[in-house]
């Protein structure tokens, strides 16, 4: 899909020079909108797959679970920050010239992904799992600058930037102190945690702050990504923005929930 969407893209722009493309496909008349929007949204879906938005998402769980932890880390973090580096090459060099046909795609994706996240990770019991669907909710948050993309086009940039560095640190963190854990209670099921301040005290601290971090308490970095992504869609001021802005505040109450529940079962 993502290589379709790319030849379609490079079959309207004449160029493999994003610039290129996004200067062709800006003059495009009517005519033109059914395979821009095509090749934009083709374009788009494989992206979403590698950074697992929802309805992208299903091979995350059983992956991160499956997988040695190290990997999963790897994967949650590296492979993650890859598909957003991308997607801002692409978007911010060539689609924002299509405006009409990205921001609503990437605004579906936003909701979606947050919502069917968060809500699925409050039903799992395995820690590693449940860091998958929040790391689905997550990718949730970073893909709303891109629905304001065209209306505050440098502050979105900026807050995504911000948040990729801060969430790769946060959830590099987790996944560090879930490995080191594991090895000790030979199990990442959250019943299995009961406690583990007794024993563990330092590790149990260090895992609660980059939890809290990932809720987005102030004044961990979490809060600063955050805020710059409500910034960001408040001062674009349009619909979308103002509907992302109140459904992401929703979602981040409702990840406070699982990710508190983590934190009261090592305490």
């Amino acid at each position: 899909i993502l290589l379709y969407g790319m030849s379609l893209a490079y079959g309207l722009g004449g160029s493999t020079n994003l610039a290129v493309i996004g200067e062709r496909i800006a003059v495009l008349g009517s005519d033109g909108v059914p395979v821009v929007a095509l090749a934009l949204l083709f374009v788009i879906i494989g992206f979403g797959f590698k950074v697992s938005a929802v309805p992208f998402h299903v091979w995350a769980p059983d992956t991160y679970e499956g997988a040695p932890t190290p990997v999963t880390a790897f994967l949650a973090v590296s492979s993650k920050t890859a598909g957003f580096v991308a997607l801002i090459m692409v978007t911010y060099f060539a689609f924002i010239a299509r405006t009409d046909v990205i921001e609503p795609a990437f605004f579906i994706l936003s909701v979606a992904s947050m919502t069917v996240g968060n809500l699925i990770a409050i039903r799992q019991t395995n820690v590693i799992r449940m860091l998958a669907y929040s790391g689905i909710a997550q990718a949730g948050f970073m893909l709303a600058p891109f629905a304001v993309v065209g209306a505050n086009p440098e502050q979105s940039l900026q807050a995504l930037v911000t948040y990729l560095v801060i969430y790769a640190a946060m959830n590099l963190g987790a996944f560090a102190s879930i490995i080191a854990i594991t090895r000790r209670t030979r199990s990442a099921e959250l019943e299995d945690l009961g406690g583990l301040f007794t024993y563990m005290p330092g590790l149990a601290t260090v895992f609660t702050l980059f939890l809290a971090s990932l809720i987005g308490i102030p004044p961990l970095g979490g809060w600063w990504a955050k805020f710059g992504v409500f910034a960001s869609l408040i001062n674009a001021d349009t619909g979308l923005g103002w509907a992302l802005a109140v459904i992401m505040a929703v979602n981040t109450a409702i990840a406070a929930f699982y990710y508190l529940k983590i934190a009261r079962a090592m305490w």
